[in-house]
């Protein structure tokens, strides 16, 4: 058991109750809503327990300028609400959507299918403030959308677990929603067909804002098909959405379509894929001329994001989860063990190959938490 658990309900109250943790060398967990706890690495004991839950307010919102800051406590199922007011969104599509926090989507780097046109938190994200164990609030970058001064600072927290810093606010640049969204399922026998169908899309002129392919495992537990299935999202006005459809059809025998609430469920149902309850989740990425080699490695359900090439692999049991892993490693390929169940997670090789710019990463860890007091081991049991 922690000896204190704190909710801060500012900034402010936060940098002391880090400054007061530091000062007494005291381990200190953060948490935002728990909702990915089987993400990353173990959960280490801790002397603090500082949640972000209270820090939930709504700052600075001009729809006019697509700008929008908000406390990392908001919970993103809330910003989408405040957004649709005025047809905006911000794009990321995390895992758990309906629980996850604005800190807790970035601190793991959170997205979903949308990547692939609107890009990940890193594009998004205008401005922050962080906490440091001394106590520090640091302003990166600010409200408007051309202000890049200081965005390394912030980019630095995005996919950090919290063991650099806690996240206290969040400006984010926004978008319109498109007029029309509808989606596009195409199945196929082979990955060799639904990876050629991508090509021929990526090629064109066509914009989706996602295009995935599900294994016949992952099609299975996500729709009624047991092939490979090419999932298209479109968005824009009704002659850019019939041109989709128009030029979809000749890619496949059948084509169907999908639009409101069946379109949001199925999204929905790919968005929370590596939300598994149980078993691992590995994530693996490589080039896009290689995710048919990808689809074709495993029978266990599998999604790739076609368009950006990161793919993942659900597993009940982690000896398979890691077998697939050491393979797709030996390929060259970057992986991590994205979820896996706590009671294992200090046997398992979560990062097995960090690459060349970890020994940065440990030089930066050492300069915000030389005593490696903050999240210890959350970043896949490395940092």
């Amino acid at each position: 058991m922690p000896l204190k658990e704190l909710r801060p309900d500012t900034p402010v109250e936060l940098a002391s109750a880090l400054r007061d943790a530091g000062i007494r060398n005291h381990r200190v967990a953060i948490e935002g809503a728990s909702s990915k706890v089987r993400m990353g690495g173990p959960r280490r004991d801790a002397d603090v327990v500082i949640g972000t839950a209270g820090l939930n307010r709504l700052l600075l919102y001009e729809p006019q300028d697509l700008t929008i800051g908000v406390e990392a406590g908001m919970r993103y199922a809330d910003l989408k609400r405040i957004l649709a007011e005025n047809r905006q969104m911000v794009p990321l599509d995390p895992p758990f959507s309906e629980s996850a926090t604005i800190g807790g989507i970035l601190a793991t780097n959170g997205s979903g299918p949308r990547r692939r046109l609107y890009g990940t938190a890193r594009d998004l994200v205008i401005g922050m403030k962080f906490v440091t164990l001394e106590g520090k609030i640091v302003q990166s970058g600010g409200m408007v959308v051309k202000n890049v001064a200081g965005l390394d600072m912030a980019k630095l927290m995005i996919g950090s677990y919290g063991t650099l810093a806690a996240i206290a606010t969040v400006n984010f640049k926004l978008t319109p929603v498109p007029v029309i969204e509808r989606s596009f399922l195409l199945p196929f026998e082979t990955a060799a067909e639904a990876v050629a169908a991508r090509d021929r899309i990526l090629k064109s002129v066509l914009q989706p804002s996602a295009i995935d392919i599900l294994s016949p495992a992952a099609a299975a537990a996500n729709t009624a098909a047991s092939h490979y299935l090419l999932a298209v999202q479109a968005g824009g006005n009704a002659a850019v959405v019939a041109r989709y459809e128009s030029e979809l059809r000749q890619l496949g025998a059948t084509c169907s379509t999908l639009e409101g609430e069946a379109q949001d469920a199925f999204w929905r149902s790919i968005g929370e894929f590596a939300a598994r309850p149980a078993g691992c989740i590995v994530r693996v990425s490589c080039r896009l001329a290689q995710i048919r080699d990808v689809l074709e490695s495993t029978s266990a359900p599998l999604l790739a994001r076609a368009g950006s090439g990161v793919c993942y692999a659900a597993f009940d049991e982690s000896a398979a989860a890691s077998a697939w892993m050491e393979e797709a490693d030996r390929k060259g390929y970057r992986t991590i063990m994205e979820s896996a169940p706590e009671s294992e997670k200090d046997t398992l090789d979560l990062w097995p190959s960090p690459g060349p710019g970890f020994e940065t990463m440990t030089r930066v860890k050492r300069m915000f938490d030389p005593d490696r007091l903050l999240n210890r081991d959350r970043l896949y049991r490395r940092i």
